[in-house]
């Protein structure tokens, strides 16, 4: 079967690979409609984390129709369109129990080869096998598209769970460092939660407009902090959601959030240590906090929130590419010339 995979040196090619099997009787094969390319995706064929070989099946974002199931899965059935968490856990030990997927002793990540845990190939690929598929899948209402399904996935519970994470207050003012998906999603997220005013914080003048057309300001990083003292009188922002995934962004996210203020990260790290101000973090009383997405947890009030349409997330969405097209769309995406592009297996 065609499938994108980690070429090495920042690169990715289309190659045939073997196409997977049930192995366990929990699992699910999924035929994917949409695969979507996610910045951690950049941050892996950049060699920010370990454990990625040449070879890699990529992508952990896909929404598809269930092909075969083992015998012991209960809730979907071969023909149904689902939409996958971009992990999966067991569903059965304290951690799931308590709806910290993320922490599963058996927790395995699409694409991402040894990174996150044991590997598990990836879902830019005609075919995906999904462990723990009672777990991971989740029927696709008929209204919703497939462009929304697919962001259901990994961007859109980021978004959510950094705001969730925040407790965002009613009216209190929010800023996005990092205009991509995820801090797209976050800002319309923070709005829909009730935030007052929400900066993005973001170098392309591309996406800054982008924000600024779906409810938010905008303000190029240079800009940032001079725009939100004015906005609260000196202050500074109440939350900071920092969506880049480098030190600079959360040295960035301290010179814009107020004393006592509060600073959510769900940018995917990979640096060791970062130096951290402590005197200032002290006398100013900043609370710090890391957030990773947990679709398992919150799909159902995400989809609640789709339903009402106090969200809708498709429009981050900016392209479909076929397989053929994936390493351009990488590129785009690495040159901050696109925002989110999805691949389309049946795309000629």
């Amino acid at each position: 079967m065609r499938a994108v995979v980690f070429a090495g040196s920042r690169s990715v090619r289309l190659d045939d690979v073997r196409e997977p099997a049930l192995v366990d009787p929990t699992d699910a094969l999924v035929r994917p409609s949409l695969c979507g390319i996610c910045g951690t995706d950049l941050h892996l064929i950049g060699g920010d984390f370990p454990g990625v070989e040449p070879g890699l099946v990529l992508g952990h974002e896909f929404v598809g129709s269930v092909v075969e199931v083992g015998s012991a899965v209960q809730h979907v059935r071969p023909g149904e369109r689902v939409f996958a968490s971009d992990f999966v856990a067991c569903g059965a030990c304290r951690w799931c129990d308590r709806g910290d997927h993320w922490e599963c002793a058996q927790r395995a990540f699409f694409g991402t080869g040894a990174a996150f845990g044991p590997p598990l190939s990836g879902a830019q690929a005609e075919l995906v096998r999904v462990p723990f598929a009672d777990v991971a899948l989740m029927r696709v209402p008929a209204a919703c598209s497939d462009e929304s399904a697919i962001l259901l996935a990994d961007n859109l519970p980021t978004g959510w769970v950094a705001i969730e994470r925040s407790g965002l207050a009613p009216g209190e003012v929010l800023a996005v460092i990092g205009g991509g998906a995820v801090g797209q999603l976050a800002s319309m997220c923070a709005q829909a939660a009730g935030a007052g005013i929400v900066v993005v914080v973001e170098p392309s003048a591309e996406r800054r407009r982008f924000a600024e057309a779906h409810g938010a300001l905008a303000a190029a990083p240079e800009d940032a902090e001079r725009l939100i003292r004015e906005l609260t009188d000196g202050d500074g922002a109440d939350v900071v959601v920092e969506a880049v995934g480098r030190d600079a962004a959360l040295t960035s996210a301290l010179q814009l959030v107020r004393r006592r203020g509060r600073i959510v990260s769900v940018g995917a790290h990979a640096a060791e240590r970062w130096e951290l101000p402590l005197a200032k973090c002290f006398a100013d009383e900043i609370s710090f906090s890391f957030a990773i997405g947990d679709a398992i947890r919150v799909r159902r009030t995400l989809l609640a929130l789709l339903g009402t349409r106090a969200l809708d997330p498709s429009d981050v969405v900016g392209a479909r590419v076929s397989f053929e097209g994936a390493p351009g769309a990488y590129a785009e995406l690495a040159a901050l010339r696109a925002m989110k592009v999805v691949i389309d297996p049946r795309k000629p």
